[in-house]
């Protein structure tokens, strides 16, 4: 592939022994942004599997019956 134009300027920069700027370059400019990506149909069906499901009325099976003397 042919090199850019700043490329072979760096490049020379460093040979003449001038700071090579990619140093200073913050680590957030290597990150790839592209990873991101919005939630597919089958993550928003697992989001709301268990939406009805309330493990405190599961695990206590017992009520109360009032008694009211008459």
């Amino acid at each position: 592939m042919a090199k850019s134009k700043a490329r072979k300027l760096r490049q020379k920069r460093v040979r003449e022994g001038r700071l090579d700027p990619q140093i200073n370059r913050s680590p957030f400019a290597q990150l790839d942004l592209r990873t991101k990506r919005t939630k597919t149909k089958k993550d928003h069906l697992y989001r709301a599997k268990h939406k009805n499901r309330n493990p405190q009325i599961l695990e206590n099976d017992s009520f109360i019956l009032p008694s009211f003397p008459l």
